[in-house]
């Protein structure tokens, strides 16, 4: 997901916070947020709902990531239903998906969209 030129950014963590190759949860806007870091992988950052719409519970940053059909996805681990890293949409069930947020790296901080 991209931004607009005229987006307003915030520092949400430092890059220092990332886990490669796996996610951490963030509070934003009253939410919180899966972050996932994946380094060379061009965007890098990717930034989703942490609650799992089919549990209700916020474990999506515990999720495995991976790849399938092309599609870089997250898989719950409560119950392995698969959410696009840069859609939010379930891969089992198209009508359930979770928010997404653009993100990025900026030196060596974090930073998200302000709604």
């Amino acid at each position: 997901m991209t931004a607009n030129p005229n987006t307003v950014w915030k520092k949400l963590c430092n890059k220092a916070d990332l886990i490669p190759f796996s996610g951490v949860a963030a509070w934003h806007e009253g939410q919180q947020v899966a972050l996932f870091y994946l380094p060379g992988n061009g965007n890098e950052v990717f930034a989703i709902g942490n609650n799992d719409p089919f549990s209700g519970a916020n474990v999506l940053a515990r999720g495995i990531v991976g790849d399938l059909k092309g599609e870089l996805v997250v898989a719950s681990p409560l119950y392995k239903q698969h959410f696009s890293l840069t859609s939010g949409i379930c891969q089992e069930d198209a009508e359930k998906q979770v928010p997404v947020w653009p993100v990025r790296l900026k030196g060596d901080d974090v930073e998200i969209v302000v709604a």
